[in-house]
């Protein structure tokens, strides 16, 4: 049987495997090629950190990630290129429908982002250190032959974390993540994981292996012979007489989200009559958590203790959304459900399900099996912490603040795509009728003129309380798609040339 160990940690850009947390201070560059030897022969030797575990932290770490536009400037043959998604391809704002289903309408139109709009950045460059020790990181890292061969378009702010785990509105972040099945050993047979599981596939992040759907993704294959360069790739599994440029590779999204704190925690202290408790737990409610991540249906989840803040439950046991409302930003971005609806079991019933049949309600399949439309995030916040007892005064001051949203997939449609637009934009995910996320929604009105801008939720006696007219929170002011290549694939751009030694055909 195949072991963790066992994986090409080698060959994996270590954000895959690692968060990074422990190296608080961050520094991330938009980056475009003004010089495309120089910028290749600084590849070949730039230190990027490989999914490999040291024995200790590092006091540094670098990834990297291309955009389409980026590979192009590299001189990617448009034959490699053309394997990839034609998400990654054409864009964040390839069209105004794209636009619309992701909610980058309104406040948040690319027209008024600050980057990605018209052109997406050639490069994104991560920088990570430990408390202290990002400036003189990127100084090394900008040496002469560095500043030749990019220019910086933006440099994205971030805060030192300091360990702090609490995301701007002030709420314990990063607590649920997918577990990736390293070591290759979970089987995707739907009738083994007919109920929720955190555990995935490696292929639904990594590209160049199996994922939930037993298959491999659609990617760029080099044929070795038309190729010599591609000698050093690996195989790809599928079929093994090509090379896979992709392989141990993964998709980077990105987007530069601003959030409003003063104005979230004075709109939730108006409609609640200034109460601190009302306020407090009308805020856990539109979170799904409290904000130590306590999640709302721990008390009563069997077996579930108020300190788990992991990934040990389901909403299952509250499918009317007594506990935790259903249109909880945490429960739309993973709603925790399996191949089948719960209270499934044998085969008879299973096929009942399957065939269509035997639905109570009419919001019984409307969201689908979790474990397919998973992501890995990787964000960072930014801006200065300011306390709900501080945001709510009227003098509470004014900064940007907000989160670089990273993550990882290996299909930016079926994942990123799917989950904004099906789950968080979506004004009738499960059932619900005219609101969207209550943090991310986007408040603009459906196409039939209805609006989008409540939430609803039960009290403690099951009546449904409405909170009308919510403005907007969040404003995404840029995005991107990118490109984070394995470490070979990366030896691989650095050793071509300017006359092309791949073939374009």
């Amino acid at each position: 049987m195949k072991k963790t160990s066992d994986f090409e940690f080698n060959d994996l850009q270590g954000l895959l495997r690692f968060g990074y947390g422990g190296l608080t201070d961050t520094c991330f560059m938009l980056l475009d090629v003004v010089n495309v030897d120089m910028a290749r022969e600084w590849l070949s030797t730039a230190p990027i950190s490989s999914g490999i575990k040291a024995s200790s932290l590092p006091d540094t770490a670098m990834q990297i990630a291309f955009s389409k536009e980026g590979l192009s400037a590299l001189e990617i043959s448009k034959t490699i290129i053309d394997g990839f998604s034609d998400e990654f391809i054409y864009g964040m704002v390839r069209s105004d429908n794209c636009s619309r289903r992701l909610g980058d309408v309104g406040h948040n139109a690319p027209k008024s982002w600050k980057w990605g709009n018209n052109a997406v950045p050639h490069v994104l460059l991560l920088l990570y250190a430990k408390q202290g020790g990002i400036d003189a990181w990127r100084k090394t890292v900008e040496d002469e032959l560095f500043k030749k061969a990019f220019r910086l378009i933006r440099l994205l702010p971030t805060t030192d974390t300091g360990g702090n785990r609490m995301e701007p509105f002030g709420f314990e972040d990063g607590i649920s993540q997918p577990t990736i099945d390293w070591a290759l050993r979970q089987g995707t047979d739907p009738h083994e994981r007919d109920r929720y599981s955190n555990l995935l596939a490696a292929g639904e992040m990594v590209l160049g292996y199996k994922n939930e759907y037993g298959q491999y993704t659609e990617r760029p294959l080099i044929d070795p012979a038309k190729d010599p360069l591609a000698e050093h790739l690996p195989n790809a599994e599928d079929d093994p007489t090509l090379k896979d440029f992709a392989r141990n590779g993964t998709y980077l999204i990105l987007r530069e989200l601003g959030q409003d704190v003063p104005g979230f925690w004075q709109f939730l202290d108006k409609v609640s009559d200034s109460e601190p408790n009302k306020r407090e737990k009308l805020a856990a409610f539109m979170v799904g958590r409290e904000r130590d991540g306590t999640p709302l249906i721990a008390e009563h989840i069997p077996g579930v203790s108020r300190k788990d803040h992991g990934n040990n439950f389901t909403y299952d046991l509250d499918a009317n959304g007594v506990h935790c409302p259903i249109s909880a930003h945490v429960r739309r971005a993973n709603p925790r459900t399996g191949d089948l609806p719960s209270g499934v079991t044998g085969f008879i019933s299973q096929l009942i399900r399957i065939l269509g049949f035997g639905q109570k309600n009419h919001d019984a399949d409307l969201v689908a099996s979790s474990r397919f439309h998973r992501i890995l995030r990787r964000g960072r916040s930014y801006g200065p912490t300011l306390s709900p007892e501080e945001a709510i005064q009227p003098d509470a001051p004014i900064a940007e603040r907000g989160l670089q949203f990273i993550c990882l997939a290996a299909n930016i449609s079926r994942q990123f795509e799917f989950v904004q637009n099906s789950w968080i934009i979506n004004s009738k995910f499960g059932g619900l009728q005219q609101e969207s996320d209550p943090l991310l929604g986007d408040r603009e009105p459906l196409l039939s003129g209805e609006n989008t801008d409540q939430f609803n939720h039960l009290d403690s006696l099951g009546a449904k309380q409405k909170v009308c007219h919510l403005p907007n929170f969040v404003t995404v002011h840029g995005g991107g798609y990118f490109f984070m290549p394995g470490l070979r694939a990366l030896k691989y751009i650095s050793s071509l040339t300017t006359k092309g030694s791949h073939n374009e055909s």
